[in-house]
C-alpha cells in the first residue's frame, strides 16, 4: 500500500469515536472545527457538547445574545472565535434561511471561516474534494517528505497545500482528511512521536534521518508583549463594581473590573500615586489588601494580573462601569483569570 492508503487503513482501525464524526450536518461540523482551533480535543469536547446542547440548530445559535455565547466560551481563549461564530450563525440564518452551506465557495464567505475550516466542513459534510491542511497535516507532511520550508511562510503554505491536494483521495476525501489529521494528533505528535508503531515509518524522511524534532519548520516572528493589569475590587453592600470592556483589545465585550495598566509591576504605594489611579479614586486611596500576582499566558501576550481590595469609592463612574450583585457574577461573560479571582474571593 502507498502512503495515503496506509494512513487511511490505520485510521479505520484506530480512530477515536468523536461526536462530530458521526454526522454530515454542516452546522455541527462547523461548530467542532471552530471550537477545536488552537484547542486539544480533550479540552474542546466539553465545550462542543455544551454548545450543541444549548444551540442544537444554527437558528438557535443565531438567536443567542453575545454575552451568553462568551460565557459559554469562557476558558477556551481566542474569544474572537466565539463572537465570529455568532455573526456567522446570524448570517446563515439571514441569507441561507438557517440551512448551513456545505459548498466550499459559499463557506469561505462566512465570518471567521478560512481556507482550512471551509475545506474541512465541505469535505466532512458533503465529501467535497478539498484537502484539509491543519497543524497536524503540516507536521505529517513535513516529516514524511522531509520538507524544510516554513509552514507559516507564504511559499511554504503553497507547497504544503499543493502536496496535500496531490495526495488527496478524490473518491473519499472525507476519510482521507480525517485520517491525515488523526494520524498527526495521535501518532505523529509534536513531541515524542510514536515512530516505533508508525505504519509508514520505513518511508519517513524525518525518521530515517533522525530529524523528527527539526520538522516542521516554523518562523519565529511573534514578539510576546508583557502587560501588568492592576484590578480594583470595589464593593457596595452585596454588589461589585464591574467594567464592560470595549471591542478594541483582548477579551472584547466581556466583563472585568476597574483597572489601571502599568508597564512594570509596581508596589501598592506606587500604584496609589499614579495619575490614572488618582483619577479614579481621588488623591487618597485605601488599599486594604492585594492578591498575589497571577501570570496569564495568551498567544502573543503575557499578562501579570492582581486584584486590589479597597474601601475607597470612585469619584465618578465611567459609562462602562456598573454594580452587579455578587450572586449574578457567575452569569457574566468573564475572562477565565478574572473568573478565578472572583470565585476565590466570594467563594462562588
Amino acid at each position: 500500500m502507498n502512503f495515503t492508503d496506509e494512513l487511511e487503513q490505520w485510521y479505520l482501525i484506530n480512530k477515536r469515536d468523536l461526536p462530530w464524526r458521526n454526522t454530515t450536518d454542516a452546522y455541527t461540523i462547523w461548530l467542532s472545527e471552530i471550537i477545536l482551533q488552537q484547542t486539544r480535543v480533550e479540552q474542546g469536547l466539553p465545550y462542543f457538547n455544551r454548545f450543541v446542547e444549548k444551540y442544537p440548530t444554527v437558528s438557535d445559535f443565531a438567536a443567542a445574545h453575545e454575552d451568553e455565547v462568551l460565557k459559554l466560551w469562557q476558558g477556551l481563549g481566542y474569544y474572537s472565535r466565539g463572537r465570529n461564530m455568532l455573526k456567522t450563525a446570524q448570517l446563515v440564518q439571514e441569507i441561507y434561511n438557517g440551512i448551513f452551506p456545505k459548498n466550499y465557495d459559499e463557506l469561505i464567505k462566512l465570518k471567521g471561516v478560512g481556507e482550512y475550516t471551509a475545506a474541512a466542513v465541505a469535505s466532512f459534510s458533503a465529501n467535497e474534494a478539498r484537502a484539509v491542511v491543519d497543524g497536524n497535516v503540516y507536521r505529517v507532511l513535513a516529516r514524511y517528505f522531509g520538507i524544510y520550508d516554513a509552514i507559516n511562510s507564504t511559499g511554504g503554505k503553497k507547497i504544503f497545500q499543493a502536496l496535500a491536494t496531490d495526495l488527496l483521495n478524490k473518491q473519499n476525501p472525507a476519510l482521507h482528511n480525517q485520517a491525515m489529521m488523526e494520524f498527526g494528533a495521535m501518532l505523529c505528535k509534536p513531541k515524542n512521536p510514536t515512530c516505533s508503531i508508525c505504519p509508514v515509518h520505513v518511508g519517513c524522511t524525518a525518521f530515517l534521518n533522525n530529524a523528527t524534532t527539526a520538522l516542521p519548520v516554523k518562523l519565529k516572528t511573534v514578539k510576546v508583549r508583557e502587560r501588568f493589569f492592576n484590578y480594583f475590587l470595589v464593593t457596595d453592600a452585596n454588589t461589585v463594581l464591574m467594567n464592560k470592556r470595549g471591542d478594541k483589545d483582548i477579551w472584547a465585550n466581556m466583563y472585568d473590573l476597574p483597572m489601571v495598566e502599568t508597564d512594570t509591576l509596581l508596589t501598592t504605594n506606587e500604584l496609589a500615586a499614579l495619575p490614572d489611579t488618582v483619577n479614579i479614586f481621588g488623591s487618597s486611596i485605601n488599599i486594604a489588601e492585594d492578591t498575589p500576582v497571577i501570570k496569564h499566558i495568551l498567544t502573543h501576550q503575557r499578562l501579570f494580573v492582581r486584584m486590589i481590595k479597597t474601601d475607597s469609592i470612585p469619584l465618578t463612574l465611567k459609562e462602562s462601569w456598573v454594580y452587579i450583585p455578587v450572586e449574578n457574577l457567575p452569569d457574566l461573560a468573564l475572562p477565565k483569570v478574572i473568573f478565578i479571582l472572583i470565585k476565590n474571593i466570594f467563594n462562588l
